[in-house]
């Protein structure tokens, strides 16, 4: 445990050392703050930008409160998503590949220490960005558009957390794995788009899969409704999560050793 400790407080120094904690808050929070913004003043941004006759008078409803939530989601699916595996895709193979993993694992450091404290780094900054993002999102809805269920932005919240922590720990299990860090980002950002692809396609046969939460959230935003399979996807993807992690250690150590 004290092991454990030691190697967390070193990689939240190694985040503050790489400015992480500062331009990864500021994506989030950059699009937290813009899509609600773009969308109230859109019909001003048109009028002022666009190449239109005099007199022409533009005229767009406003979206509704939980549109604007789910858009500021849609951007986090790929620019958020983007983000996170850029940000850590060389956790263990750019330590790896540069010799300080075998500088910190030559001495009497377990395997699941090294490799739970990045993960527990990663945790802390991703839902701290991904935090702060929504907090700043959800003050400029309740501004401009009359604020949103409060229950339901908070349940939207912890369930496309959930789906970053899993993409988040796909990330360390495949830098696990990757002699480099581009290819932990080419095996992440290949294995996300497949999970989304497949779910998508294939919505009855793979009903619990982790990439069905965006559309569960859509539903529970849209229209307050608790989709059925949602309980289940839920589990499902936390256990994903944790049996990734409890196998990592065992790989990259057996990877190490040969």
């Amino acid at each position: 445990m004290k092991i454990g400790l030691v190697l967390f407080r070193k990689e939240m120094l190694e985040l503050i050392r790489n400015y992480k904690v500062l331009w990864m808050p500021a994506v989030f929070v950059l699009f937290g703050l813009t899509e609600p913004l773009t969308a109230y003043y859109m019909p001003e941004i048109l009028q002022s930008v666009g190449d239109l006759p005099q007199g022409t008078i533009i005229s767009i409803p406003n979206p509704s409160s939980a549109e604007v939530v789910l858009s500021i989601l849609g951007q986090y699916s790929t620019f958020g998503v983007l983000v996170i595996i850029l940000g850590f895709m060389g956790t263990i193979s750019g330590e790896r590949k540069s010799g300080n993993a075998v500088m910190v694992l030559v001495k009497p450091v377990p395997y699941t220490s090294y490799i739970y404290s990045k993960w527990s780094a990663a945790f802390v900054l991703v839902w701290s960005s991904y935090s702060l993002g929504m907090l700043s999102g959800y003050y400029y809805i309740h501004l401009l558009f009359g604020g949103i269920d409060i229950n339901l932005f908070f349940k939207g919240f912890l369930i496309y957390g959930l789906w970053l922590t899993f993409i988040m720990t796909m990330v360390v299990f495949f830098s696990s794995l990757a002699q480099s860090p581009g290819l932990t980002a080419f095996y992440t950002i290949g294995f996300t788009m497949m999970i989304t692809f497949l779910s998508g396609y294939m919505t009855k046969t793979l009903k619990w899969s982790p990439g069905q939460l965006s559309k569960y959230i859509n539903e529970l935003i849209i229209h307050s409704r608790w989709d059925e399979h949602l309980t289940a996807t839920l589990i499902l993807t936390l256990v994903i999560c944790l049996t990734t992690l409890h196998i990592t250690p065992a790989i990259f150590k057996k990877k190490e050793l040969s």
